[in-house]
């Protein structure tokens, strides 16, 4: 019988050459390749698809950007998935990549699933937490053989395997339908100052148009509606990564904290998330208590941890998106915003369950007596002048 792995394949160099070495180096008869569509360039699918047709046994290409957007994109949005200032698109799609490769290990009768993450990232640790809900073995060459990328480049020019890296321009790019992530060569010098030929979804601020003014729609805290049009999560998003990024929003340069506590140097491209995430955060101070407020926001923190740990599988994180859930219900109206050489500025925004009153906020209101807070006044602080008393007496 055929001794089957899977492998969660992306085009790349390093899960390319990991067809070989599942055969040289682990003794497996078939490596299956399974491509997962999140919203990656359509070239870019299509060159992996032709790819592993050429170098693997067996090939699936999965296109769950539907899924991808209304299933782990719209928590996000609604929980303000934010880690240490990362939009987290890459960590966020790796659990649906991880289960789609397994659902094909299982439909194809494999013995193991591998994947082609280094062991100094995080990417290896969202994968094995869902790979290691199955019995099945798990391989990461990377890891175990201590692969160097130069090694990788020489590998893969003695099997014929195409690659895009070279060592001149040793990029390695992730991208999906939330993010484009860049990393590898000078950058990994945190002095280094990118150049502007790793950017592809953003255009330079001094470079980019003049204003454009947009206004989001949203309902039950995700976004539904872009200047007044209805349309699906994916077109939304989509149509929001070339708007934004036209006006040179959405990048981030940043030392990032990884799990396993190292710190890397990263840079993202993430136009549409810019806009969509500071519009459902402003919404939402217009709809919650200041109680629900305070309370979601170390919800919300809690939830980008483990979403960026890949542990969407930890109970907390149900229960997390419960509570969430439970507030977004009066998160609808809309969010006026101005995009402008990379900058963004909320301009106005309007909801039907606003807990806010013009009349009783006015000061040319008269709805509220204004000597009815002289009781309260008295109060506010009233420990503290006690403690200045004892103080002074002391």
């Amino acid at each position: 019988m055929s001794k089957k792995v899977v492998l969660a394949y992306s085009g790349g160099l390093d899960t390319s050459i990991c067809i070989p070495l599942l055969k040289e180096e682990y003794g497996y008869d078939e490596v299956i390749t399974v491509a997962v569509d999140v919203g990656q360039p359509k070239e870019d699918v299509a060159q992996a698809e032709e790819k592993a047709k050429k170098i693997s046994d067996l090939h699936f290409t999965l296109d769950v950007r539907e899924e991808f957007v209304n299933d782990y994109i719209f928590p996000l949005i609604r929980a303000n998935g934010d880690y240490e200032g990362y939009v987290m698109g890459t960590s966020i799609a790796r659990p649906l990549i991880a289960k789609k490769v397994v659902e094909i290990a299982e439909q194809e009768g494999a013995v193991a699933l591998a994947h082609g993450c280094t062991g100094k990232g995080n990417d290896q640790l969202r994968f094995e937490a869902v790979f290691r809900l199955t019995d099945m073995d798990v391989i990461a060459p990377m890891r175990e053989m201590n692969l160097t990328r130069e090694w990788e480049i020489e590998y893969a020019k003695e099997h014929g395997i195409p690659v895009g890296v070279t060592t001149a321009k040793p990029w390695s790019v992730d991208e999906n339908i939330w993010s484009r992530s860049i990393e590898g060569g000078k950058l990994e010098d945190p002095g280094y100052i990118p150049p502007e030929e790793i950017y592809k979804w953003t255009a330079s601020p001094e470079d980019a148009p003049d204003a454009q003014t947009i206004v989001i729609g949203f309902e039950n805290g995700v976004p539904v509606s872009l200047d007044g049009e209805k349309m699906d999560g994916v077109e939304l998003i989509e149509k929001m990564n070339v708007i934004a990024g036209t006006h040179g929003v959405g990048r981030t340069d940043m030392i990032e904290d990884r799990v396993l506590g190292l710190k890397a140097r990263e840079n993202y491209e993430h136009p549409a998330a810019t806009v969509l995430l500071a519009a459902h955060r402003d919404l939402e101070k217009l709809v919650l208590t200041r109680s629900e407020l305070k309370f979601k926001a170390m919800v919300d923190e809690q939830w980008s941890e483990l979403a960026y740990y890949g542990l969407v599988d930890e109970p907390l994180y149900d229960d997390l998106n419960a509570f969430i859930n439970k507030t977004q219900v009066r998160v609808n109206g809309t969010v006026t915003m101005k995009l402008y050489k990379g900058s963004l500025t909320i301009l106005a925004r309007t909801s039907p369950a606003a807990l806010y009153s013009e009349e009783l906020v006015s000061f040319d209101g008269t709805s509220i007596d204004q000597k009815d807070a002289e009781g309260f006044a008295k109060y506010h602080g009233f420990q503290a002048r006690l403690f200045r008393k004892f103080v002074d007496k002391n």
